[in-house]
C-alpha cells in the first residue's frame, strides 16, 4: 500500500533538511541564503500590508515569515497561500509579455511554499511551488508542480550525505552492459565522456574519473532549485529537482524531473510542447520541443531534440540534431544529424560530423549471447538510407554506406570509401575516395557547414572540421600501404600463380604498378581481407584512381599546414620556415578525443598526471584540452611534414626553395581540382534528366532550387580559391625569388 505520511499543518514549509544532516550551529536556510545572491533587502511586513493581503484573499501559517522589499505592493499578491519562509521582491504595477503572454506582475491563484523571489516576477496560477529561488522578470503561468526535494542533485550523477550507491545515476553509454558507462555532471564535454569509457582496464584512472565528479559538487543536502532571470516557463504540469538558467522558456512540458537546463542571454535554451525529461543535463543553447522523451541524457550545447525524438543512456555532443528517431546507449561527438522516424542508433560511438538517413539501423546488436555488442564510427559517418548493420562493426573516417542489409560484422579501415553490398554477385565493394571523384560538393560543404554552424559560446574544446587532419591522414597513409599490399598480391597470383611471395614483394610489386599508373590494374580484382566477417569477396574498385588522389591529398595536408604555420608563427623565409622542421619526423598517433585531435603520447601523459595526482579534477583535465589546442598548429604542422616525408620522401628541413615551391604549386593544382569537383558534383544535378523532368522549364527549376551560378557555397568556394591562389603564388615569389 503507499505509504502517506501525515504531519501537523505548522510543520508545512520548515524543516527542509533533516535533522541528521544539519550541521551544527546552521539554520534550515544556511545554504539558501547562500544561493540568494539578488541583493535585496527583504523586511517584515506591515499591519496594513497584511490586512491588504488577507483582503485579497490570501492566507499564511506566519505573517511574521513572509518577507517583502521596500517596493512591494501587497495589491498585486491575490488568492496565495504562503506557508514557510517566503521572501518577494519589488512588485510593481506593470504587465510582462513574452511572445504575447500577458500577464501583471505579482502573485495570484497559487500555493507558495519557503521561496524567494526576485523584483517584478509573475506567478499566476502555479498550484504548487516549493524550495525554489527565482529571479527577476520571471514569468511562471499555468503550471501544476514545482517543487525541489532536500536531496535535488540537478541531474547530476552524485549522491548527497546519507543515500546509498545504489541510486547514483549513470549513462551506459557505448554498451548495453554497462560496461562504458559513465557518470554524468553538468559541464561534462565529449572529451571527458570519451575518455572515461575508454581505458576501462585501469582501475585507479576510472576511481580517479568517478571521485573528480563526485567532488565536483557539494554533498550536502538542502540546495534550493534556481530560476534565472527572465526565465518564462508555461503550461507546463510537472516540474522537480530542475535547476534552470537566465532567459530560458519551458512550454507545455509534461514532465521535467532531475535536471540542469543551462541558459543565457547569449545562449537561451528552450523546452516545449509534451517533453517528458528525466535524469539528465541540457547544455546552453539547446531546443527540445514537440513529444521528446529523455531518460538518463546529456545534451551538450546548441543541440536540438525534437518531433518525438527519443534519447536514452546517450551523450549527444554540441551543435547536434535528433528528430523523430530513437538513439540508446550511444556517444556521440559534435555534429550529429539525424531526421527520420525509422532511425536508430544503439550502442555506437559516433565521432562528430555524422549524418543518419532514413531507415538507417545501427542496432541489431543481439549477436552474441547477450547485448554486448559496439559499433565505432570515425568523423563523417553517413549510413545511408535503409542501411542495417550488425555489431561489432568499425568504420574509418568519412565512410558512406549505399543502401542495403549489411548482414555481418564489417572493418572499413580506409577513409572517404563507398561501401556498398553487391548481393547479385554476393560479394562486398569498397569504392575508396569517393567523396573525391564523385561528391566533391558534400564533403567540402559539410566541412565548411559545422565550422560555420559551431554556436558554443565558451569553446572548451578545439573541435576539427576539416577532413583533412592527422586522423584521416594517418588513414590515408595506412590505406596508401594497403592499396600497395593488394594490388601487388594480386598481380602476383595472377602472373605467377604457383610462386608463394612474402609480403616484401607483394609491396614492392603494387608500389612499381601504382607509382607508375600501370594499365594493368585497371584488369586486376583486387580483394580485400578482414574487412567483413564473411568469406566471400571484398572487392576494391578504382584502386588506381584513389592511390593517385590519396598522394596528392598528403601534398595539399602538408602545404594547408605549412600556411597555417607562415600564418601563425609570422615565417617570412625559406629558412625559417625549415627551422621549424625538426631533422627527426615521426608519423604520430592521434586519438579524436570527443572531437578535439590529440596525440595519443599527450593522452598518455595525461593519464599519468591523473594517476600521479597532479591533475586534481575535472578542470584539470579541461585546462589540457586548451593545452593542447594551443599547440595544434604546430603539432599538426609537424605531422603533416612527417606524412609528406613518409609518402613521397620529402624532408621540409633539406628542402630547397624550389621544392618547396613545387609543394606549392602542386596544392594549387590540387585546390583547383577539388574547387572544378565541387562545381561538377552540384552540375550533375542540373543536368540530370530524371531531376529536371519534375519542373516545365529550366526558368522554373531554377526558381525552386535557385541558379548553379548563385549557389553560395560554390561562389564562396570560388572566392576562396582566388585568396589561395594569391597566397600560394606570393609565396613562390618570394621564396624562390621569382618575379
Amino acid at each position: 500500500m503507499n505509504q502517506i505520511k501525515r504531519s501537523p499543518l505548522q510543520t508545512l514549509g520548515y524543516h527542509f533538511i533533516p535533522e541528521a544532516y544539519l550541521p551544527k550551529g546552521k539554520d534550515e536556510y544556511y545554504l539558501r541564503n547562500q544561493q540568494n545572491r539578488n541583493g535585496i533587502h527583504y523586511r517584515h511586513l506591515t499591519a496594513f500590508e497584511i490586512e491588504m493581503l488577507v483582503r485579497n484573499r490570501n492566507t499564511s501559517d506566519d505573517w511574521n515569515k513572509l518577507l517583502v522589499s521596500d517596493a512591494f505592493n501587497p495589491e498585486l499578491v491575490q488568492d496565495c497561500k504562503f506557508y514557510g519562509l517566503v521572501r518577494i521582491g519589488k512588485l510593481e504595477p506593470y504587465y510582462l509579455e513574452f511572445h504575447n503572454l500577458r500577464r501583471p506582475v505579482g502573485l495570484y491563484n497559487s500555493t507558495i511554499i519557503s521561496c524567494d523571489f526576485g523584483d517584478n516576477v509573475v506567478v499566476d496560477n502555479v498550484n504548487y511551488i516549493s524550495h525554489y529561488i527565482i529571479g527577476n522578470d520571471v514569468m511562471l503561468v499555468n503550471v501544476n508542480e514545482i517543487a525541489t526535494t532536500d536531496h535535488a542533485k540537478f541531474g547530476n550523477g552524485i549522491l548527497k550525505e546519507g543515500e546509498n550507491e545504489n541510486i547514483r545515476i549513470w549513462l551506459e553509454v557505448c554498451n548495453e552492459n554497462g560496461g562504458r558507462s559513465i557518470i554524468p555532471f553538468d559541464g561534462m564535454l565529449p572529451g571527458d565522456a570519451f575518455l572515461w569509457t575508454r581505458f576501462r582496464d585501469d582501475k585507479t584512472l576510472q576511481n580517479k574519473f568517478r571521485e573528480f565528479t563526485q567532488n565536483k559538487f557539494d554533498q550536502k543536502r538542502g540546495y534550493y532549485g534556481v530560476i534565472g532571470d527572465r526565465t518564462v516557463i508555461k503550461n507546463c504540469r510537472i516540474i522537480k529537482d530542475v535547476n534552470i538558467g537566465s532567459d530560458a522558456y519551458l512550454k507545455g512540458a509534461n514532465k521535467i524531473k532531475n535536471v540542469t537546463i543551462n541558459s543565457s542571454a547569449l545562449a537561451k535554451s528552450q523546452v516545449g510542447e509534451g517533453c517528458e525529461l528525466v535524469n539528465g543535463i541540457i547544455g546552453y543553447g539547446c531546443r527540445v520541443f514537440y513529444g521528446v522523451k529523455a531518460v538518463r541524457f546529456f545534451l551538450a550545447s546548441h543541440s536540438q531534440l525534437k518531433y518525438g525524438a527519443r534519447l536514452i543512456n546517450s551523450y549527444l555532443g554540441d551543435n547536434s540534431t535528433i528528430s523523430c528517431c530513437e538513439v540508446l546507449n550511444s556517444l556521440i561527438f559534435p555534429s550529429h544529424e539525424q531526421h527520420h522516424n525509422n532511425s536508430f542508433l544503439c550502442a555506437a560511438l559516433v565521432q562528430g560530423q555524422s549524418n543518419m538517413a532514413a531507415g538507417a539501423t545501427i542496432g541489431s546488436n543481439h549477436n552474441s549471447r547477450s547485448p554486448d555488442g559496439e559499433l565505432v564510427a570515425g568523423r563523417g559517418f553517413w549510413p545511408g538510407l535503409c542501411v542495417s548493420l550488425k555489431h561489432n562493426s568499425r568504420f574509418a573516417s568519412f565512410c558512406i554506406l549505399a543502401k542495403g542489409d549489411y548482414s555481418y560484422e564489417l572493418n572499413i579501415p580506409i577513409p572517404f570509401s563507398l561501401v556498398s553490398n553487391d548481393v547479385t554477385n554476393n560479394r562486398l565493394v569498397i569504392m575508396p575516395g569517393y567523396w573525391f571523384l564523385y561528391n566533391m560538393y558534400a564533403l567540402a560543404r559539410n566541412s565548411w557547414k559545422y565550422a560555420d554552424r559551431d554556436k558554443r559560446i565558451g569553446k572548451g574544446q578545439a573541435l576539427e572540421f576539416n577532413f583533412l587532419a592527422p586522423d584521416s591522414v594517418n588513414e590515408i597513409i595506412g590505406s596508401l600501404k594497403l592499396f600497395r599490399y593488394l594490388t601487388g598480391k594480386a598481380w602476383l597470383q595472377r602472373e605467377q600463380p604457383r610462386k608463394k611471395h612474402d609480403m616484401d614483394e607483394m609491396m614492392a610489386a603494387g608500389k612499381k604498378l601504382l607509382d607508375e599508373q600501370d594499365p594493368v590494374v585497371q584488369e586486376l580484382e583486387i580483394l580485400a581481407e578482414g574487412f567483413e566477417n564473411n568469406p566471400r569477396p571484398v572487392v576494391l574498385v578504382k584502386v588506381q584512381a584513389a592511390y593517385r588522389l590519396f598522394k596528392e591529398l598528403i601534398i595539399f595536408y602538408a602545404v594547408q599546414q605549412m600556411l597555417e604555420m607562415v600564418k601563425e608563427k609570422k615565417i617570412r623565409t625559406v629558412e625559417e620556415l625549415k627551422a621549424a622542421v625538426p631533422s627527426k619526423l615521426t608519423v604520430t598517433d592521434w586519438t579524436n578525443v570527443g572531437g578535439q585531435l590529440i596525440q595519443n603520447t599527450e593522452i598518455d601523459k595525461l593519464i599519468r598526471q591523473v594517476h600521479s595526482g597532479r591533475i586534481k579534477g575535472w578542470d584539470g583535465v579541461h585546462s589540457f584540452y586548451v593545452n593542447q589546442a594551443a599547440s595544434y598548429t604546430r603539432e599538426k604542422f609537424l605531422h603533416a611534414a612527417a606524412a609528406l616525408k613518409e609518402v613521397h620522401g620529402i624532408h621540409l628541413r633539406n628542402a630547397d626553395a624550389g621544392t618547396i615551391s613545387s609543394l606549392l604549386e602542386q596544392s594549387l593544382s590540387i585546390r583547383e581540382g577539388m574547387v572544378r569537383g565541387i562545381y561538377e558534383s552540384r552540375a550533375k544535378d542540373y543536368r540530370n534528366p530524371f531531376r529536371k523532368m519534375v519542373y516545365e522549364t529550366n526558368a522554373a527549376m531554377n526558381e525552386v532550387i535557385g541558379k548553379l551560378e548563385q549557389n553560395s557555397f560554390i561562389r564562396q568556394e570560388k572566392a576562396a580559391l582566388e585568396e589561395y591562389k594569391k597566397t600560394v603564388q606570393q609565396l613562390i615569389r618570394k621564396w624562390s625569388g621569382r618575379r
